[in-house]
């Protein structure tokens, strides 16, 4: 357990928690299903969609903590060029956030009804094939794991587990008041453009953040 406590670092929690919690709100193929499955067929079926989503974080979060280390064994000018592209990308969700005419993720369209072995199927494959979350865990989750430490397997592990919690939590109390939350927005259009401008701000300025950190990362 101190080995443990000593391997992480408070501020890459915060940060990687930071981070999350900035892409979950941001739309993407995983709240777009979630919110059409949840106002098309109910609670139930988004929830169920939601398990098979937790599975495919799962999926990544192995893969990454097998492998992460190899991150860090690799030439400086590569780490180097992962944090940029993870910075690049942050900045690219602002700018989906706060453009003009961006997509009503809370208007989506109606679907069929599917049985639960299919509900959780497609949330599972749709999280695996969401560009978003494969970025996380190959681009940005690295970043927040400090090799000075030791445990960098253990760190990997427990800052993926911070980052489903949060998308596993927010993406469930979407998938919950969907119904609810599309007709609050439907009233009040301005509600939905301050969400837009708060979460571009804060993505842009993580991007900033991981971007201006360059120094540290090729000393690494």
């Amino acid at each position: 357990m101190d080995a443990l406590t000593s391997a992480l670092d408070i501020h890459a929690v915060l940060g990687i928690a930071a981070v999350a919690l900035g892409m979950v709100l941001s739309p993407g193929p995983n709240m777009i299903y979630l919110v059409s499955r949840s106002i098309a067929q109910g609670r139930r079926a988004g929830l169920i969609s939601l398990v098979g989503v937790a599975a495919g974080f799962l999926v990544y979060l192995v893969a990454v903590t097998a492998g992460v280390a190899a991150v860090f064994s690799v030439v400086p000018v590569l780490y180097t060029a992962i944090k940029l592209a993870g910075a690049g990308y942050l900045l690219w969700l602002a700018w989906k956030a706060v453009k003009p005419g961006g997509e009503a993720v809370f208007a989506p369209q109606q679907l069929s009804p599917d049985p639960p072995r299919r509900l959780f199927t497609m949330g599972f494959l749709t999280c695996l094939l969401n560009p978003k979350i494969a970025i996380m865990y190959i681009s940005l989750l690295p970043q927040f794991v400090a090799p000075e430490r030791g445990h960098v397997a253990v760190q990997s592990l427990v800052l993926g587990l911070v980052q489903i919690a949060i998308g596993v939590t927010v993406n469930g109390l979407i998938a919950w008041s969907a119904g609810s939350i599309a007709v609050f927005l439907d009233r009040r259009p301005g509600w939905l453009r301050i969400q837009r401008y708060v979460m571009g701000t804060v993505l842009a300025g993580l991007a900033v953040h991981i971007a201006a950190d360059r120094a540290k990362a090729v000393a690494v």
